[in-house]
């Protein structure tokens, strides 16, 4: 059995690492967000933001990991894997930063697909910022729009999950994988 994929997008802050977690708990194979790991090794080598200071080269391994993650994904024996961020949250922050990038990027995009897309909206009163999430409520506000316009491009149409508990964004979310 092939797992679908379900990728969970939205800007930064918006509950996408809580629900993952909920969903975790409630035993389902979950993936995590992997530009984390990329922010973290950069900034033991001493770079703060790699993806403010060499956004290509940021971009570059976060394209890499999340194709892996892709693969890892419908290797599961299970019937859904649940991912934080796709393959196409890669542009949509090149494109909201307007750093131009390889064309092998919407080749990526192209060739990858996922089953479904959920869109956690923007959330005033849980946006909080720390080191590796330091984007404003109004920069993620330009990402969420970029984000949402990318996915679109590629063919997708995220459902978005309403501003309610995490209870009840897990059962949203179970109850609208066969849409």
């Amino acid at each position: 059995m092939t797992a679908k994929r379900i990728v969970l997008i939205g800007g930064p802050s918006t509950g996408k690492t809580t629900l993952l977690n909920a969903l975790k708990a409630e035993g389902f194979p979950c993936l995590d967000e992997v530009s984390r790991e990329v922010i973290k090794a950069a900034q033991q080598e001493g770079i703060e933001q790699l993806f403010l200071t060499e956004p290509l080269l940021f971009s570059d391994k976060l394209l890499e990991r999340r194709i892996q993650q892709y693969l890892d994904a419908g290797a599961l024996d299970a019937a859904h894997v649940f991912i934080d961020r796709g393959i196409p949250d890669v542009t949509a922050y090149m494109d909201f930063i307007g750093q131009q990038y390889p064309e092998r990027f919407s080749k990526a995009c192209k060739a990858y697909k996922y089953d479904h897309i959920f869109l956690l909206p923007l959330w005033k009163d849980i946006h909080t910022t720390d080191k590796e999430r330091y984007e404003s409520f109004e920069e993620a506000h330009q990402i969420q729009n970029e984000l949402v316009k990318t996915y679109e491009s590629y063919g997708y149409t995220p459902i978005e999950v309403p501003k309610t508990s995490v209870a009840e964004r897990v059962s949203f979310i179970l109850k609208n994988l066969e849409r």
